[in-house]
């Protein structure tokens, strides 16, 4: 099962979040950026680096269509 882009939890630390991007290494130890949501103060927390294994989904998340608008998910706006 594909988890980019699902709520994932950590089998180990139970930390939560979104698989927003996928490492894939040489070595076949393979891992995935996971994001939590803003936090009380208005904060983004760091992304956090699980591998593979570790990951169980815990839900639908987010596309990456609905998250750019564009099918292919690149982020084609401007930057300041």
């Amino acid at each position: 099962m594909e988890l980019l882009g699902k709520q994932v939890k950590d089998k180990i630390t139970d930390f939560e979040g979104i698989a927003t991007s996928k490492h894939i290494y040489l070595t076949g130890c393979n891992q995935f950026g996971v994001q939590q949501k803003i936090d009380k103060d208005g904060k983004v927390p760091d992304v956090r680096y699980f591998d593979e294994a570790r990951l169980t989904v815990t839900g639908e998340g987010i596309s990456a269509e609905e998250v750019t608008g564009e099918q292919n998910g690149c982020d084609y706006r401007e930057h300041p």
